[in-house]
Formats: structure tokens, C-alpha cells, sequence
């Protein structure tokens, strides 16, 4: 059975970044895909942080060119649904469900999928209305109203970073305790911008062809209310952070995890197993942004061409 020099498992930024270095490195490469290409990011209707985007970029339009890319240098690219791993000694065994696929080196790049509000309507007005991502779509919502969906550290940075574009942030809770660090939540508490809603949870978004109302219930006494977009504005913002689960649990007791299920590595990409890397969302990080997968990636790809010339040495 045919035995690759790289497997990359993924096709989003991390994944098809880590193909187009291996590509051009001459190794022989495939890039393994349960869905459609580009991940979380197809959900970005608009994106002007990335360097060189275009002024009409989206996320689609950008993972349409890095495909492209890994298509010229010439990775193959297979459509399969990956259900168990075998990632120890000199050759590593991906099985999917249509076939098994042997390497001298893995590239994990599976990404990490953002928790759900599980609110009506809420499938309508991803990346037109509602975001994952303040650094992404945080500029989209100058001078207008914003609402963040969580209570942790994230939502609490991301609701003071959104302050510098919205003319107002409420922050919306389930429970009267925030879950944040008190050192965030006392800047937040500073922050005029942001007020906060308690004990709320989200339990419909509608509109149109944007956000134009949303419904709250208290959990405490049931009471509902309609929150609707300012006539002068006609729609407002819903960032949520209720955390992430990153696409991992094929590789709990194979590889070293953190607290929250995501890879640790060190700055070159590597796991604790030899010829196993990890790029992209699904790796333990402070950023988690398009720029810096496609980064993971081609740190990892350049690592793993070096693990197989050493191997090749012996």
C-alpha cells in the first residue's frame, strides 16, 4: 500500500498553508477532508485583515485561492471522513471511512468549531450579523450596537476590543457570576461603553436580510423581552464567546492535551509523538486567526520535510 511523505488532515487556512509549502518542497502529499474546503472562515462574509486580501474578499474568495495554490504544486486532495488514527513508529495510519492512509508524517489541522448560542435563527445570520470573531468583523459594526454572548475572559476582552467600533456593547449572561479573571472584569466594569445584561440567555434572532430584533428570556422569573435594532441603524451586531470545541477527541490518550481538549505543541508545530504536528485552531494558542493558521501550517509542513530527510539519513 502506497505510503505518502505528509498527511495533512484538514483543508482549512492551516491545512491547505501546510499543502502548498509541502507541495513546493517536492513531498508527496495529501490532504484529507471530511467536508468542504476552508472551515470556520467560509463563514466571513468580508475580510481586510488578512495581508494582501483584496477589497471584496471574503472567506470564500480566499480559500478558493489557497486551493488553487495547493492544486498547482500538485497535492492530491481526497474527500473522507476520518474515524481513527494510529500515529506511533515510523509509518502512521489515518483510517477513514472509505479507505487507510500511510505516511511518514501527520499534519493534524481539523480546526475547532465555535459553541452554538442554540437559539432560532441563529443558522440564518451567521456572518451576517452574528460572529465568532471581534478582530475579524469587530470594523463591520462602526457606530452601531453590539450585543456579546458570554461571560468568560474572552467575552469580556472581545466586548472591551469591540469598543473601539460600536457605540455601545451589552454583554449578555446566563448566570449573575462572570466566569472572567476579576482583573478583566474590573477594566470591563471601567469601560462607560459597556453595560450588561444578567441572568439572560438568547432565545431568537430575526430580521430580514439582516439582524433586525432579538428575543431574551430571564432565566430567573421567564420574562421575555424584544431587543430591536435602532430605526437609524437598522441592525446590530451578536458576537459570541461561549467557547470552542476543538476537533480533537480522535486523539484523546494519543496525544498530549490540554485542560480544554486542544493539542499543545511547541513553537514548531510538534506533539509529544515523533512525525505528528499540529497546525491551526486544534493547537493550544493564543491567536486564532486565518494569518496565524496559515503561519502553523507552514512551520509545520517545513518541520515535517525535515523529519523526513533525517529519517531518510538513517
Amino acid at each position: 500500500m502506497k505510503v505518502y511523505d505528509l498527511i495533512i488532515i484538514g483543508a482549512g487556512p492551516a491545512g491547505l498553508s501546510a499543502g502548498i509549502y509541502a507541495g513546493r518542497a517536492m513531498l508527496d502529499t495529501v490532504i484529507l477532508e471530511k467536508g468542504q474546503d476552508g472551515g470556520q472562515i467560509l463563514q466571513t462574509a468580508e475580510i481586510d485583515n488578512y495581508p494582501g486580501s483584496g477589497p471584496e474578499e471574503s472567506g470564500a474568495t480566499l480559500i478558493d485561492r489557497m486551493a488553487a495554490q495547493v492544486k498547482k504544486f500538485g497535492v492530491e486532495k481526497i474527500y473522507d471522513d476520518v474515524t481513527a488514527v494510529s500515529l506511533d513508529g515510523d509509518i502512521k495510519e489515518i483510517i477513514c471511512q472509505r479507505e487507510t492512509y500511510r505516511a511518514k508524517t501527520v499534519i493534524i489541522a481539523g480546526g475547532a468549531s465555535a459553541k452554538p448560542i442554540g437559539c432560532i435563527g441563529e443558522d440564518k445570520f451567521i456572518g451576517r450579523g452574528i460572529s465568532h470573531c471581534a478582530t475579524c468583523d469587530g470594523p463591520f459594526f462602526r457606530n452601531l450596537e453590539v450585543f456579546v454572548i458570554g461571560g468568560g475572559d474572552a467575552a469580556l476582552e472581545e466586548a472591551m476590543f469591540l469598543t473601539k467600533f460600536a457605540k455601545k456593547v451589552t454583554v449578555v449572561h446566563r448566570r449573575r457570576i462572570l466566569r472572567a479573571a476579576k482583573s478583566v472584569q474590573e477594566k470591563t466594569f471601567k469601560n462607560d461603553k459597556i453595560s450588561f445584561l444578567y441572568h439572560t440567555v438568547v432565545k431568537e434572532i430575526k430580521g430580514e436580510d439582516l439582524i433586525e430584533s432579538m428575543i431574551l428570556e430571564n432565566v430567573k422569573d421567564g420574562s421575555i423581552t424584544e431587543i430591536k435594532a435602532d430605526p437609524n441603524d437598522g441592525t446590530f451586531g451578536v458576537f459570541v464567546f461561549i467557547g470552542y470545541d476543538p476537533s480533537t477527541q480522535l486523539y484523546q490518550g494519543k496525544l498530549t492535551l490540554n485542560e480544554k481538549g486542544y493539542i499543545i505543541t511547541d513553537e514548531n508545530m510538534k506533539t509529544n509523538l515523533s512525525g505528528v504536528y499540529a497546525a491551526g485552531d486544534i493547537r493550544e494558542k493564543s491567536l486564532r486567526q486565518v494569518v496565524t493558521a496559515a503561519a502553523d501550517g507552514a512551520i509545520a509542513a517545513v518541520q515535517a520535510g525535515k523529519y523526513i530527510e533525517e529519517l531518510e539519513s538513517k
